[in-house]
């Protein structure tokens, strides 16, 4: 099984702020949707309470929701404790590939564990103030395979890369 990353970052590494996008991009969620639906996705409990409400749990996809909470409950959620559990359980239902959505706690842990094999990134074109960061790319551990620009236009106030990922072996 293949476990990757799937994130928006902003020049200086910013993700998020208040526990909320700041950005809105059309084309980057559909992006998102069309390439981990019909795959487990793995999310931090905050990040998972961000998702409006109506679009929660997301669909076709298994949620696996992390956090240290014993008592949350979700419905229609995989609710675990560690990110090798989540992991482990992905693996045990046949995915294929895997994909973490965040948050920055989470994606920090994945890529320090040294657990990611690829990453979709989009890179937005701007910096932007933000609480959420993603960590640095090390270009020694891993090498861009695609990349596709997107400029801005009358519905994307940013201009945006999709840049996709591989762990140097």
């Amino acid at each position: 099984m293949k476990t990757s990353l799937i994130v928006a970052v902003a020049e200086n590494n910013v993700i998020g702020k208040n526990n909320a996008l700041i950005w809105h991009l059309p084309k980057d969620m559909q992006y998102f949707k069309k390439i981990t639906e019909g795959h487990h996705i793995i999310t931090g409990r905050k990040n998972y309470i961000s998702i409006p409400e109506k679009y929660r749990p997301l669909q076709n996809r298994t949620n696996i929701v992390l956090t240290h909470q014993k008592d949350f409950k979700e419905d229609n959620c995989i609710i675990l404790h560690t990110l090798e559990d989540a992991i482990h359980y992905a693996k045990n239902n046949n995915e294929t590939e895997l994909f973490i959505i965040g948050g920055g706690q989470i994606y920090k842990e994945a890529i320090e564990k040294n657990l990611i094999d690829k990453m979709y990134i989009t890179h937005i074109h701007q910096a932007f103030e933000g609480d959420t960061f993603f960590p640095e790319i090390d270009n020694k551990k891993w090498k861009k395979i695609s990349e596709e620009k997107h400029l801005s236009d009358e519905k994307h106030k940013y201009s945006f890369s999709f840049v996709v990922y591989q762990k140097i072996i």
